[in-house]
């Protein structure tokens, strides 16, 4: 009989200690770790809308006083307050609210208007903006990134690091002034405000080079150091150095050996950028006057809308959600197949 090697007498002795070994911990299925991510998702976008309506509650005034008529009597407000059923507690018109969203039903507003009406047209238009966005900080930030890891330590990586941090830290609101001055009030190459058509959408193309531009500028800055970090961590991996040590050239050693193994953390930093684009979306669209929730959102702010406010935020937590659940899948579909 063949003599055992110390590590298994050691397990040997710690199985007849214990009266069973411990059998290894079976991996979840992926379904079930997709169906568990869903869920986490959910009860996090449950959270941040009863955050919405205590907010929207402890702000002074009520959309009752805020969309009542100049000159409107105490009665008449204290009437339409009933109305709008704002002389309930808080968390009743939360739980109504939220048993009626799983059938689409996102309310009404303060002004009598259902709330999926009024987000019909906006909502397309920033989902365009934000799309061509994305779009481009993804092409732009990849393009960059790569360029700045096949040559690292030199002048170039230098300049595309220092440019990227000064672009992160530039606000959207700067940049679309700058945009403003620059591209359409000293040179008119671009019209400065947008004008909407009769289907609701921005007349000219052109209409969306400056939004967009001033979305891409931080997120791109943002995504080049994740870009150049997450290759700059392949690089040190002992698979990429043979690589290099078998003669390969950079850009393919770069293209087939560093990028797919830095996939997970640029999907990451993707995903992330898209909860950044809808934010700063707010912003940009109400300085170019662009057609979509941003305006909608500071108008319901203004009038103490609470369901459109929520309806605003359920369908931007949605859009981030689902983005979110797309780079899980991808960072797990990734390191299953290293696996």
């Amino acid at each position: 009989m063949a003599e055992l090697s110390p590590l298994a007498k050691t397990g040997a002795v710690a199985a007849s200690q214990t009266g069973a070994v411990t059998a290894p911990r079976r991996p979840r299925h992926p379904a079930v770790r997709v169906a568990a991510v869903v869920v986490r998702r959910a009860l996090m976008l449950v959270v941040l809308l009863a955050v919405v309506f205590a907010a929207a509650e402890i702000l002074p005034g009520d959309a009752a006083s805020a969309t009542a008529d100049r000159g409107a009597r105490a009665a008449d407000i204290a009437a339409r307050r009933h109305l709008l059923g704002l002389d309930r507690p808080v968390w009743e018109r939360f739980a109504d609210w939220m048993a009626a969203l799983p059938t689409g039903d996102l309310g009404t507003s303060a002004r009598g208007q259902q709330v999926t009406d009024l987000l019909a047209d906006p909502l397309p238009n920033t989902l365009i903006l934000g799309l061509s966005a994305f779009v481009l900080t993804v092409v732009v930030s990849l393009l960059l990134g790569c360029w700045a890891a096949a040559r690292p330590g030199r002048l170039t990586d230098r300049i595309i690091g220092h440019a990227s941090t000064a672009a992160f830290a530039l606000p959207e609101f700067v940049i679309s002034v700058v945009l403003l001055l620059a591209l359409s009030l000293w040179t008119g190459w671009l019209p400065a405000v947008t004008v909407t058509g009769s289907d609701g959408k921005p007349a000219q193309w052109s209409m969306l080079i400056m939004p967009v531009i001033a979305l891409v500028i931080p997120q791109t800055g943002w995504n080049v150091r994740i870009v150049r970090g997450a290759l700059a961590d392949q690089a040190a991996t002992p698979h990429v150095e043979a690589a290099h040590l078998d003669g390969l050239p950079v850009h393919r050693v770069l293209l087939r050996h560093q990028l797919p193994g830095a996939v997970p953390a640029i999907a990451t930093g993707f995903a992330t950028s898209t909860g950044m684009l809808l934010g700063g979306a707010v912003v940009v669209e109400t300085l170019f006057n662009y057609p979509g929730i941003g305006a909608v959102l500071a108008g319901a702010v203004a009038s103490r809308d609470t369901p459109l406010i929520a309806g605003v935020v359920v369908c931007a937590g949605a859009v981030i959600s689902l983005v979110l659940l797309a780079a899980d899948m991808i960072r797990q579909a990734t390191l299953g197949e290293r696996a």
